[in-house]
């Protein structure tokens, strides 16, 4: 099973630093890792460039110019290039406990996507966890919400893993498909600019065109560092498309994946001045 990650950011090298590394010392590490960057200009390239250079697996820096938010678009582009079976989706402030991806693996199954849980952190604890460089975490520390999503457990992830079909909590912050299904529903859509329902909206495609949704609890452990809430002007049109997709039970998107497919991906992993 080739595990492709694609890990979205957007100007915050100094989490995407401990991301990246968490992800290359997993225990079933992943064949590539995709940065599905929005327009980052903070020095992200460079950051991308030495971490490329201090490991054997493939990074490759999937960019485009800074246009406001268009994760959609930019996730795109890192599944276009992605050369693996599994897409493992998660984003660019979440550290990934040591058997992520380990667990992915064994959760996936034909006919399934993955949606993970996240611990989350608050803004002191964040600070410290960037200036100490720490990839080691515990669920007794100060400034963690959740702590029960910090707990590892088979025995308890067999009982508490379920299966449904509604959308709520869907979050690609922590989240695994098949490649192939996410090329049948043609990606994630396009129109979707500024932050909002993009996730929501590719999830609603893939249950309409037949794929199961299994919550995976007590497994796939990672811990979302703080950020402030994200500009919210766009979330009337975002419902109005995710809206739209529910009524009709779309599970295809015009403005999608295979734009890219065709044309072939922009990739790069050094350099300022990356392909839009």
């Amino acid at each position: 099973m080739k595990i492709s990650l694609i890990v979205t950011t957007y100007n915050r090298k100094d989490a995407l630093k401990l991301v990246l590394w968490s992800a290359i010392k997993q225990t079933v590490p992943p064949m590539e890792i995709l940065i599905a960057d929005d327009g980052s200009s903070d020095g992200t390239d460079s950051l991308v460039a030495e971490v490329h250079n201090n490991t054997l697996i493939n990074i490759i820096h999937c960019w485009q110019v800074d246009m406001g938010f268009r994760a959609a678009r930019g996730r795109n582009l890192a599944i276009a290039a992605a050369t693996g079976d599994y897409l493992v989706f998660v984003d660019g402030d979440m550290i990934l406990e040591k058997s992520f991806l380990e667990d992915h693996q064994r959760a996936a199954q034909k006919g399934y996507f993955i949606q993970g849980g996240r611990v989350l952190f608050d803004e002191i604890k964040t600070k410290k966890v960037i200036h100490d460089q720490t990839l080691t975490l515990s669920w007794w520390e100060m400034g963690v919400r959740n702590r029960k999503n910090c707990l590892r457990s088979r025995f308890l992830a067999t009982i508490f893993s379920t299966t449904t079909t509604k959308l709520a909590g869907i979050r690609t912050c922590n989240f695994a498909a098949w490649k192939d299904d996410v090329v049948a529903i043609n990606g994630f859509n396009e129109n979707f600019i500024g932050w909002g329902r993009e996730d929501s909206e590719f999830a609603a495609r893939l249950l309409h065109s037949g794929v199961n949704r299994k919550n995976l609890r007590f497994q796939a452990v990672a811990y979302h560092l703080f950020h402030g809430l994200q500009q919210r002007s766009s979330l009337k049109e975002n419902d109005a498309i995710l809206h739209e997709t529910l009524m009709k039970k779309l599970t295809w998107c015009s403005n999608g994946l295979d734009q890219h497919i065709m044309t072939g991906a922009p990739t790069r992993r050094e350099g300022a001045n990356g392909m839009a």
